[in-house]
C-alpha cells in the first residue's frame, strides 16, 4: 500500500494532505505549466481536491507560467479580494516584430529593422509606461464584450472594439538588454495586460514587439516560490492505491 504520507515523504516541502479542508475552504498555490490554460489547471485540481468548487484568482494566458491562486469551497468568496492585489511579473519581449495575439500563440505578421534603436530611445519610452497608464487589452484576451470572450471572435478573423481602461504601472524596468530581446520585470495593478504593455511599447518605438515568456512571480503577499506544481500537488493528492 502506498499511502499519501509516504508518497509526500519523497518530496519533504510539500505540506500534508491532512492539514486540508477542500469544502470548508483552501487556498491553493499552483505553479502554472507552459501551454495549460488558467482553466486547465482549475479541472485538474478540481479531480484532485474532489470538490466541484474550485475557482482561480487572476488568469494566466497558456503561454505564460507561474502563480496561480486557487481557492476551493467557501474560500471562492475570497478570490475577489486576491484579484484585486498587484501582481509582479518577469519577462522577455522582443522589438521588430509582432503577432495578432501580441505572443507566439499566433504567428508573425510584421518585420521592422532595429538597428537605429537606442539605449536612451528605449528608456525614454520605458518611462512613459510608470504610474497611471490607459490600455486597450488584447484582441486575443478572455475578457468579455456584449456576453462573449473576445478571443473566439479574433480567433475568427473578427475584431472587436475593446474600450481602454486604467491601469497603474508601478515598476517597468528592463533587467536585460541584448536588442531585439529585452529582459523586463513588472510590478502592476489588478487588469494590467503585459502583452498590451508590450505592444504599445513597440508601438511606442515605430518598431513593433511581441511578448517571447512571461512568468507570474508575485500576487500581493503571495510569492511563486511557495507554489507547486501541477505534478506535486498530482503527488500530494493522489489517492491511497492499495
Amino acid at each position: 500500500m502506498t499511502s499519501i504520507s509516504q508518497s509526500n515523504s519523497q518530496h519533504p516541502h510539500l505540506p500534508s494532505s491532512q492539514q486540508f479542508d477542500f469544502a470548508a475552504g483552501e487556498m491553493l498555490l499552483v505553479d502554472k505549466p507552459l501551454e495549460w490554460t488558467s482553466f486547465d489547471v482549475v479541472k485538474k485540481m478540481r479531480g484532485l481536491v474532489k470538490v466541484k468548487k474550485v475557482g482561480h484568482a487572476g488568469t494566466l494566458d497558456p503561454l505564460a507560467t507561474g502563480l496561480l491562486v486557487l481557492c476551493t469551497g467557501k474560500m471562492t468568496k475570497q478570490i475577489e479580494r486576491f484579484q484585486g492585489m498587484e501582481k509582479a511579473y518577469e519577462g522577455t519581449l522582443v522589438l521588430g516584430k509582432t503577432t495578432p495575439s501580441i505572443d507566439l500563440e499566433t504567428d508573425f505578421d510584421s518585420d521592422h529593422p532595429t538597428e537605429h534603436v537606442t539605449l536612451p530611445q528605449l528608456e525614454e519610452a520605458r518611462q512613459k509606461f510608470i504610474g497611471l497608464i490607459s490600455q486597450i487589452p488584447p484582441q486575443h484576451s478572455a475578457i468579455k464584450v456584449d456576453g462573449r470572450r473576445v478571443y473566439k471572435s479574433a480567433r475568427q478573423g473578427k475584431k472587436v472594439e475593446i474600450k481602454p481602461r486604467e491601469v497603474h504601472m508601478k515598476a517597468f524596468d528592463f533587467t536585460e538588454t541584448t536588442l531585439p530581446e529585452i529582459r523586463f520585470s513588472v510590478v502592476c495593478s489588478k487588469g494590467t495586460y503585459i502583452r498590451s504593455l508590450v505592444r504599445d511599447l513597440g508601438q511606442e518605438l515605430g518598431v513593433g514587439a511581441y511578448l517571447k515568456e512571461l512568468r507570474r512571480t508575485r500576487i500581493g503577499h503571495l510569492n511563486v516560490s511557495d507554489a507547486h506544481t501541477i505534478s506535486e500537488w498530482s503527488t500530494l493528492l493522489k489517492p491511497s492505491e492499495e
